[in-house]
């Protein structure tokens, strides 16, 4: 294999543990604290869900744009049909649960739309879901009369803060290190979308559409149903990272909630070696994306360098991925 193609096949991950092993150097113990690690995955596990279906659009020739308003609004969502249902007489925990299904199934109407006027209407996906962006944020802001929802059922603060214990791990005070069910989802879905994208007859289908669009109608692939089926998935995937992001807040603040997903969720993909042009990604890639950028800002913050800062880093972190794209294909 080509030196170009080696970088661009594993060059996030070279990244990734090249930053690490800076910050074991760097930080020493407190880097390495079992505390600090988990909150490394588990930081931006909204985001990382997100970015599973994102591979799953991308690899098939699309994009979303619209995955932040739509966290926002599908947040929204999961507050007040909550609220309602632990108003009724609902168990807390049964509230959560009806809630959480409430948003993925709001979330994977709103990327069926988007699919079907993509698929069927023909319609570039950018200004698709550029209009889902405006459109999406807009009944947030309406559900939320423009301000904050906050939940009524305390039980889902134990939800975003609970966990599994990680066996023989203790934090300062000698109790208990939990492995936040943030990041069980996260792993779970990715192990998931993993599994479908690369042993899956509907996962080389999508490979195929990204590939090579007639090509795949001349193998007898139904192309508008694959994506319509990629955007539904990523908006279901989308309901559930924002009862993720939710559970961490115990609020959702309508006009910012979900802000810049759609950035981190494309530049995670995108890093992690999905190519733009459709037809080439890996799961894996992306959950190296996702860590990688959240080092990123976890160094930023320890480093006590300006966070106005973080933005810059991460966009060129962006383009120098692209680049490395661009060279490897040149070189092949």
């Amino acid at each position: 294999m080509k030196r170009a193609n080696v970088l661009r096949e594993y060059g996030a991950l070279f990244a990734l543990v090249l930053l690490f092993v800076i910050n074991v150097v760097t930080r020493k113990a407190n880097f390495l604290q079992i505390e600090n690690l988990r909150n490394l995955v588990s930081q931006d596990a909204a985001v990382g869900i997100i970015a599973i279906g994102m591979t799953f659009v991308i690899i098939a020739g699309g994009i979303d744009l619209s995955v932040g308003s739509m966290a926002a609004m599908c947040g929204a969502v999961v507050i007040l049909l909550m609220n309602k249902l632990a108003g009724s007489g609902l168990s807390p925990n049964n509230a959560i649960l009806l809630a959480a299904i409430g948003a993925m199934g709001i979330g994977a109407l709103a990327g069926l739309f988007n699919g079907f006027v993509v698929a069927y209407g023909r319609v570039a996906a950018f200004v698709v879901t550029l209009g889902g962006l405006a459109g999406f944020r807009s009944i947030a802001l309406v559900l939320g009369s423009g301000g904050e929802i906050r939940s009524q059922v305390s039980r889902l603060e134990d939800f975003g803060f609970g966990g599994i214990p990680i066996p023989f791990a203790k934090n300062a005070s000698g109790g208990p290190v939990q492995f936040y069910w943030s990041a069980i989802i996260f792993i779970v879905v990715a192990i998931l979308a993993g599994f479908v994208l690369n042993k899956t007859r509907f996962g080389r289908y999508i490979i195929a559409v990204g590939a090579n669009q007639r090509a795949a109608e001349y193998s007898a692939i139904n192309t508008q149903t694959v994506r319509l089926a990629v955007y539904t998935v990523l908006g279901g995937l989308v309901g559930l990272a924002s009862v993720v992001a939710v559970a961490r807040m115990n609020s959702v603040g309508t006009g910012s909630a979900g802000l810049y997903y759609e950035l981190d969720a494309i530049a995670a993909v995108v890093i992690g070696g999905t190519s733009l042009r459709g037809g080439k990604g890996r799961i894996w890639g992306t959950v190296v994306g996702v860590l990688l950028l959240t080092l990123i800002s976890n160094m930023i913050t320890a480093y006590h360098i300006d966070t106005n800062w973080q933005g810059l880093v991460r966009g060129i972190v962006i383009l120098v991925a692209v680049l490395i794209q661009r060279g490897g294909k040149e070189n092949e």
